[in-house]
């Protein structure tokens, strides 16, 4: 099979197509005939060997990702015939998702709705599921006036379209004219680019006067610092990304002063993952439903280091998706 392969870490040419052996299913696996592999921005960090903002570093050489979506065609011991043919996905297999072939367990395969694509389900049973399990965090109401941050980014586009189904006044901010003008496509009632000096008087003059009750913050750093200033007394504020590479932490003294709630809801969903098959589930529904509709930018897997190199430069919108 081909497979992507990282042997050092570094830049993102370091990535390469090679010709690797077949994976064999063992008891209790199906392998997948991949159709679609979801790419993170974590997935930077981890291949240019940045280990303190990403998850424990892989043994060289690595296939990367995790997440596909496929056709089982083929079994392991103890696996029912039932499963061949099926178009399934899963959030995690080996030797990873940037390959034509991926091995994962039952246990953890979900059957693609009907009417959903692969694209779209590899989208859901990760990005999709983490978005859901930050607007559970979130609890957002119909009145609240919600800030989002990274709007036009895979989690971001989601709660945007989350909250404004809500009946929430949903405020988006996102790098570029035109990433601000696909978030306010969505469903934005404010989309601003935030790349802009002075983004946030510019939300704070367009809402006359009300300000923000809830923050869900993709980027932290000083773009979550000005996010900050537009927080009402009582509100609440989420970490749910930090594509900056900084963090944002407020003075402690004064979130208690205005009796502002700071979580790095993120952190927890990563650190507490339990119930991450009904999230999975809950989110793969809601695209099959069209309640959630994802923005994908595919690249074929030959060229996943321009893949990596584009979500570096911040030039992709919504979901990256790795195509055979």
């Amino acid at each position: 099979m081909r497979a992507v392969v990282l042997h050092e870490f570094g830049p993102a040419e370091n990535l390469r197509i090679e010709t690797l052996p077949d994976p064999v299913p063992g008891p209790g696996q199906v392998r997948i005939a991949v159709r679609a592999a979801g790419v993170h921005f974590v997935e930077t960090l981890m291949r240019r060997g940045e280990a303190d903002m990403a998850p424990p570093l892989p043994e060289l050489p690595s296939v990367f990702g995790g997440e596909a979506a496929g056709t089982v065609e083929s079994v392991g011991p103890g696996v029912g015939p039932e499963w061949l043919g099926r178009p399934v996905v899963v959030p995690r297999s080996s030797p990873g998702g940037y390959a034509e072939l991926t091995v994962a367990d039952t246990g953890t395969l979900h059957v693609i709705p009907d009417g959903l694509g692969f694209e779209a389900a590899v989208t859901m049973v990760m990005t999709g599921a983490t978005t859901m399990g930050l607007l559970g965090m979130a609890e957002l109401l119909s009145d609240d006036v919600v800030l989002v941050t990274s709007a036009a980014g895979g989690v971001g586009r989601l709660v945007v379209q989350y909250a404004h189904a809500l009946g929430a006044t949903v405020v988006g901010a996102a790098g570029g004219p035109a990433k601000a003008e696909a978030v306010r496509e969505l469903g934005a009632d404010i989309a601003v680019d935030y790349n802009e000096p002075g983004w946030q008087h510019l939300v704070a003059e367009r809402l006359g006067g009300r300000r923000v009750t809830a923050v869900l913050d993709g980027v932290s750093g000083e773009k979550g610092a000005a996010a900050f200033e537009l927080i009402a007394d009582g509100g609440r504020y989420l970490v749910i990304g930090w594509s900056s590479q900084d963090t944002f932490d407020p003075d402690p003294a004064l979130l208690a002063e205005r009796g502002i709630t700071f979580t790095n809801a993120l952190l927890q969903l990563i650190e507490n993952p339990g119930g991450g098959p009904a999230r999975e589930r809950a989110a793969l529904e809601a695209a099959a439903k069209g309640q959630l509709v994802p923005t994908i930018q595919t690249f074929p897997l030959e060229r996943a280091a321009e893949a990596h190199a584009a979500i570096e430069r911040r030039e992709t919108t919504g979901k990256v998706v790795l195509v055979p």
